[in-house]
């Protein structure tokens, strides 16, 4: 019976068998580090984060052997090696929220505060310094960002904020929201921007993960000091969304 079957549907099939045991493991694994964090929690923060690394480098070891997905980075020399600066990403998919503890120095990132309500992986994430807003508070959240964002920074952790808020499908895009523009303007610190094309092989909604690569690129950090909150968050929207437009079509 099976060799009737078309050969792109057994590999389609195996696919989605690789994609679900990826599945369940992740959230095995999530649990274990969670729990080892919860443990160690007494650490300073900087080996705290090396578990939190730990999690991201075996997510990605998994993904590479079970589902045939790695990754690459264009513009790693861009990275400054000196200071606390904000990063903003485009958020596609589940992929980059590992990533980008690995890519970058020790962050903060903002994220919605029911995360925190989860069992293990959300108290682990609240020792990890991670910034929790209630999405639908409005200026009380951006002021949140603001406050703890500085205290973050001032203690020399990177902060990394999705300025859409939300998942975007691939191809989509809404507003940029306003609080790591004012962040890195207030602090006067570096904005580095991060395209990728994550969404195209672990999308938002979907379980299968598909074979490929991954392409990161990191944009040239840009002086965030005196510059107009408005303008500064318009030039990283524009950079992110041409670079991810260019990634589609193969050519960035």
């Amino acid at each position: 019976m099976s060799a009737s079957i078309p050969k792109w549907r057994r590999i389609t099939a195996l696919q989605w068998i690789c994609s679900v045991l990826f599945t369940g493991l992740f959230f095995v694994d999530s649990l274990a580090w969670g729990l080892a964090i919860v443990l160690c929690g007494w650490l300073p923060f900087r080996q705290l984060y090396g578990f939190a690394r730990g999690w991201a480098r075996s997510n990605f070891w998994l993904l590479k052997i079970l589902c045939g997905l790695d990754w690459m980075i264009d513009g790693a020399e861009r990275i400054p090696r000196e200071g606390a600066h904000v990063t903003m990403w485009k958020h596609t998919s589940t992929w980059e929220t590992l990533a980008q503890m690995i890519v970058f120095p020790p962050q903060a990132w903002v994220l919605k505060r029911q995360i925190l309500w989860i069992p293990l992986v959300g108290w682990a994430t609240w020792l990890l310094k991670c910034i929790a807003i209630d999405r639908g508070a409005g200026h009380r959240a951006v002021n949140q960002v603001l406050d703890l964002g500085r205290e973050r920074l001032s203690a020399g952790i990177w902060v990394l904020i999705f300025p859409e808020g939300t998942r975007m499908a691939p191809g989509e895009t809404r507003k940029y929201g306003m609080s790591g523009a004012l962040l890195a303007s207030q602090a006067g610190v570096k904005l580095v921007p991060v395209a990728h094309d994550a969404g195209d092989y672990w999308p938002r909604r979907g379980l299968v993960k598909k074979p490929g690569v991954v392409r990161v690129v990191i944009g040239p950090p840009i002086e965030s000091a005196g510059r107009d909150p408005r303008e500064l968050n318009a030039e990283v929207q524009s950079w992110i969304e041409e670079t991810m437009a260019r990634l589609r079509a193969g050519s960035a």
